[in-house]
Order: structure tokens, then C-alpha cells, then sequence
């Protein structure tokens, strides 16, 4: 092997350092995040009718600040008072399926919306939900 370098790679070489271009790094890549807006809304407490229309409203208002994730705690109905009301029917009364059913009856609603999902543990599991929401 030849340890002498030619007049031209020394010249590429100078030309090189001298420089002022700087090159990218293509170890280095910076990726792009989809950086995500969440709000949240706990319902604890709220009757049905009020927690229907401050829904409608906390969707409306997030879809015009563009956010993308809404999560919505309903609670799972264990504290519901509906067990002492023997013609109310304890599944269907609480928020927890009420107010998906609201929200997926509502077209006004529906058309600001992706997706909607159940919520992972760490958000309340069983007792909570995602709303996507479409980009404005």
C-alpha cells in the first residue's frame, strides 16, 4: 500500500478545511415531531344534560384552537347514584356510555371529529375515552 497521497487529494484536502461550507452530519438526523395538543375534561359530578353540552362545547372550542387529542374522564358509574332508582337502567344512565352515544349522534359533533377511542390505563383506563379531533 502506497502512504503517499497524491497532489490532488492534498489539494482537495486543503481546499477542504479551508472552507467555510460546513457539511451535514448524516449521523445526526433531526427528526420531526408531531407535536401532539391535548386538553382534558373530567365529567365527575356533572348531570347528563350538563355534561352533553359542556362536551359539545369543549369539542367545538378545541377543534378552533386546533388541538389534536381530547381526553374525556367519565368515570366508570361505581359511585352513580342510579342503583337507588330501580326504573332508571344502571348500564345505560351514566356518562361513561351516555356520552359517546351523545357524541357519535351529534353530526355537527361528528364532522370535527377523527376518531374516538378507548383511553389507556394511565388516563383512566375503563372510566375514560379519546377523541381525535380533524385538523381545522
Amino acid at each position: 500500500m502506497n502512504d503517499k497521497i497524491s497532489d490532488k487529494d492534498e489539494k482537495d484536502w486543503q481546499d477542504f478545511i479551508s472552507s467555510k461550507d460546513k457539511l451535514p452530519n448524516k449521523d445526526f438526523q433531526i427528526k420531526k415531531k408531531n407535536f401532539e395538543k391535548i386538553r382534558a375534561i373530567d365529567l365527575h359530578g356533572y348531570t347528563l344534560e350538563e355534561a352533553n353540552k359542556k362536551m359539545q362545547d369543549f369539542i367545538l372550542k378545541s377543534f378552533d384552537d386546533k388541538v389534536n387529542k381530547l381526553i374525556v374522564v367519565t368515570g366508570k358509574g361505581i359511585h352513580s347514584n342510579v342503583e337507588k332508582d330501580p326504573y332508571v337502567s344502571k348500564d345505560l344512565s351514566i356518562l361513561k356510555y351516555s356520552v359517546p352515544e351523545f357524541i357519535s349522534n351529534n353530526n355537527l359533533l361528528m364532522s370535527k371529529i377523527r376518531e374516538i377511542k378507548d383511553a389507556k390505563i394511565e388516563d383512566g383506563g375503563s372510566g375514560a375515552f379519546y377523541i381525535y379531533l380533524k385538523k381545522k
